[in-house]
């Protein structure tokens, strides 16, 4: 009996949902974690901490706060006492009772994330900008507790180097690790992926992902502000916190084609700068990267992120096969003989779900640790910001293996961050074919 390509595929998906309903029962990253994570014990309450009081950070916290069970925010910890207070007001208006947190837990400074893990909590949210993960991220580990904590989790080789070796200990430990990446949460994502990995389009034989918009943020020196205090405040133009944004943002869309690939690359070349984003307000970073990385069976990931105004917008990720193709944020498939499918279900919010999945591993005793793939995405995005940068070929190895750390000798407001502005408030910005990216 003949049987048509796309008969095929409808069979063969169902088969393998049906056996990754299995998977998920033990910790696996597919569909049906999604049911799952609605049915976590309303038993024991979960005491959380939340280090890092902006913007993200409240978002996390108040998304652990709408988990099913008893849940708490009683500690929390920022480098400034203006954004913890903000933070307090808004998850107090939004969640009430649940938000208890006395003036005796509320932490401010460099070292407010010891105080915050310390204190009696069984969750801690890291929210900080990037350059902190690693440091509180291995320090939460540590002290026995389990942890979100937001992408990306670190900002060069050492850092993920630290990140990975945490995150075997909390393995060992059965700590549970969540990881702000929530595409792996989106009902899209999952099932697009799943199709395309499933052969919908047949071999991969080209990745693209983009990121390519306005740009974001940026805030004006103040009177009276140190060098450490600035680039705080204004964290994303600053490599050693941020990463530039190929990392901070980019990494989502680099993190799904790994996904798709099931693998990491093995090398990255690629071209950046500043060209209209280029003011002493933006600190060192490039206003836009190109990248070409090679995974080891051949296959190429064409990258592009961009932060110029009134240029072409995408946030999407897409994959060409032998057979097809499919745009993966848009959950949309076409195969070259005319089979087409399209998402149709509904979304959850992926920034809840991958909570409600956290939080009832930690309920419920599932393994759920999400650090290895959080720290390969993140360094895959490290690796084409240090091709960008350098102008050179860069291999996978190479780049882990980096003794390259871009962390300030001390942390401290008096102290000195790791790169100065010049007499004109300019800072140093890298050279392709100068610079020294790894």
């Amino acid at each position: 009996m003949r049987i048509s390509r796309r008969s095929f595929l409808r069979t063969s998906l169902k088969t393998s949902l049906k056996t990754s309903l299995a998977a998920s029962l033990a910790g696996g990253s597919l569909l049906p974690r999604l049911a799952r994570a609605q049915s976590g014990s309303p038993k024991d309450l979960l005491r959380v901490a939340l280090v890092g009081c902006g913007g993200r950070g409240s978002g996390a916290a108040s998304q652990a706060l709408a988990t099913r069970g008893e849940v708490q925010l009683v500690a929390v910890a920022d480098a400034f006492s203006d954004r913890l207070d903000s933070c307090l007001e808004h998850l107090a208006a939004i969640h009430g009772e649940r938000v208890a947190v006395p003036e005796e837990r509320k932490f401010v400074g460099f070292d407010a994330y010891r105080q915050a893990i310390d204190a009696d909590v069984d969750v801690v949210i890291l929210a900080t900008p990037p350059g902190f993960r690693p440091l509180h991220f291995e320090y939460a580990v540590n002290a026995g507790r389990h942890v979100f904590m937001e992408k990306p989790v670190a900002v060069d080789g050492p850092g993920i180097r630290r990140v990975l070796a945490a995150a075997e200990v909390a393995r060992s430990r059965d700590l549970k690790i969540g990881v702000g990446l929530q595409r792996h949460h989106d009902a899209r994502y999952l099932e697009t992926i799943e199709r395309i990995r499933q052969g919908a389009i047949g071999e991969i034989v080209l990745l693209r992902a983009y990121w390519d918009s306005g740009g974001v943020w940026t805030r004006p020196r103040e009177a009276g502000q140190t060098e450490m205090e600035y680039q705080m405040r204004n964290w994303y133009y600053f490599n050693w916190l941020c990463g530039d944004h190929i990392v901070e943002q980019h990494i989502h869309n680099l993190d799904v084609c790994n996904w798709v690939m099931g693998a990491t690359p093995v090398s990255a070349q690629g071209q950046g700068g500043r060209q209209v984003r280029s003011g002493i307000e933006h600190g060192e970073i490039f206003d836009h990267h190109a990248v070409e990385f090679t995974y080891a069976n051949g296959t190429k990931l064409m990258s592009q992120c961009r932060h110029i105004p009134g240029t072409w917008t995408s946030v999407s990720e897409h994959a060409s096969g032998s057979e097809g193709t499919a745009n993966i944020s848009a959950g949309r498939i076409e195969g070259r003989g005319g089979w087409n499918w399209r998402w149709r279900g509904d979304v959850p919010d992926a920034y809840q779900v991958e909570h409600d999945v956290l939080f009832a591993a930690i309920r419920e005793g599932h393994e759920h640790n999400e650090a290895r793939r959080g720290a390969e995405a993140t360094m895959t995005a490290i690796l084409g910001r240090m091709a960008t940068y350098s102008g050179q070929q860069v291999s996978w190895n190479d780049a882990l293996g980096s003794e390259l750390s871009l962390s300030p000798e001390s942390y401290a407001w008096d102290a000195a961050p790791p790169t100065s502005p010049d007499a004109e408030g300019r800072y140093p910005i890298p050279m392709p074919g100068v610079t020294r990216a790894f």
